[in-house]
């Protein structure tokens, strides 16, 4: 789905001005709308915590200058999409620029742990943009369940599903999810 660029940049500069509110973690704008997320439950962070670590300790050989980073809002201005990935891996470099977030092609990977309150967003809404957006990677990981897949280009059409405690190829890079948790 795309939307009016000019819809866009005022869906955005409204976010932009939203006030920080207790208990809300992101601010995306998808499918024209305005999503107001819910901040995450510490297994989830901790989640994020153990894959970027993972992911950083191999991206020196697999990709130099590249970066397994959260907390950068992605954008896609040509689809309408304001998305905050959980992690993404791109060039250290970015985070030195003017822009104001990361855009899909400097992307290799996209990773989102399910929430509680919405693994709908996850499962489908996040698997049509981020393969929409040419994302090479899609880590999805489901503390809910203790399981995972791992979607790969083109179109996402390879699908690697997983069980908390196997070691996964997620493209280059092996991710050990022994020590990932489910939600109590």
């Amino acid at each position: 789905m795309s939307v009016d660029p000019a819809e866009f940049a005022r869906l955005r500069e409204i976010a932009d001005q939203l006030p920080q509110v207790p208990g809300i973690g992101k601010v995306e704008i998808a499918e024209g709308e305005i999503v107001m997320m819910m901040s995450p439950v510490m297994r989830h962070e901790l989640a994020v915590l153990l894959i970027a670590r993972q992911l950083n300790a191999q991206l020196p050989t697999t990709h130099p200058s590249h970066i397994a980073y959260h907390g950068a809002d992605l954008v896609d201005v040509g689809l309408g999409q304001l998305r905050n990935p959980d992690l993404m891996v791109f060039p250290e470099a970015v985070l030195a620029s003017e822009q104001s977030a990361v855009l899909p092609h400097q992307v290799l990977l996209a990773a989102e742990i399910v929430s509680k309150s919405n693994p709908e967003n996850d499962y489908l809404n996040k698997v049509r943009d981020y393969s929409a957006m040419g994302i090479p990677y899609y880590l999805l990981v489901d503390p809910r369940t203790g399981t995972g897949i791992v979607h790969s280009e083109p179109g996402y059409e390879s699908r690697e599903k997983f069980v908390f405690g196997d070691k996964i190829a997620v493209g280059p890079w092996t991710i050990d999810t022994s020590g990932l948790l489910t939600y109590a």
